[in-house]
């Protein structure tokens, strides 16, 4: 099993899958959050070859954009991964980052557990992607994509939303930061993901004193 070529017909047949994406769950996401797993898995026990495949495979399809429905992805990643050739344990690995990646699975009080060190770099990768200059350009590029309203003061953000209730969430998108992105810093695992995440939370807690001033038209 060549490794390093099936890492490279992983980045193909994400290209290829993710070609008409939106803007925030993109190609560019998948190299983003794959550069940041190797970043991140230098200082990190890990398996590259495991953390490399969830990394690219893990927003292969995105359940937002599928009705929720939350088996296609691990299915479209098993088919290929079989395709490839990719040993039984290795697939059954990179199926689980899939399966357990999301945030949202995290406000499940049901679902069951799924952890190894694997699963801790690339949930980093894909976290640190969701906050800093990126996310907030992410997050907004979504909420415009879903035609949600910017802000409305009048509603405010529900900090006790179970899976579903968040799943079907159409909250301005301002409310997101309180509901998702300003807790992700507390929920990094990895130490180099801590650290590039504090920095990350401080701009985007900068770009919220700075739009609340716009917006309520102070200096």
């Amino acid at each position: 099993m060549n490794q390093e070529k099936i890492i490279q017909n992983t980045i193909e047949f994400v290209k290829t899958e993710l070609k008409n994406a939106e803007g925030g769950h993109d190609w560019f996401h998948i190299e983003r959050v794959f550069k940041n797993t190797v970043l991140i898995s230098k200082d990190e026990n890990v398996d590259i070859f495991v953390v490399s495949l969830g990394a690219l495979l893990h927003d292969i399809a995105d359940p937002k954009f599928y009705n929720g429905d939350e088996t296609i992805g691990p299915k479209m990643a098993a088919e290929f991964l079989k395709k490839e050739k990719v040993d039984a344990k290795t697939i059954t690995h990179v199926l689980n980052i899939i399966k357990f990646i999301s945030f949202k699975n995290s406000l499940s009080k049901t679902d069951k557990k799924f952890t190894s060190k694997e699963l801790e770099v690339v949930q980093d990768a894909d976290r640190l992607d969701a906050i800093g200059a990126i996310g907030v350009a992410r997050c907004f590029n979504y909420g415009g994509f879903k035609n949600r309203t910017l802000y409305n003061p009048e509603i405010l953000p529900n900090l006790e939303m179970a899976k579903e209730e968040y799943k079907k969430s159409d909250a301005p998108t301002i409310n997101h930061f309180y509901e998702k992105l300003l807790l992700l810093k507390d929920k990094m695992n990895t130490k180099t993901g801590k650290k590039i995440a504090l920095e990350r939370h401080q701009f985007m807690e900068t770009f919220l004193a700075q739009f609340y001033n716009e917006w309520n038209g102070e200096l």
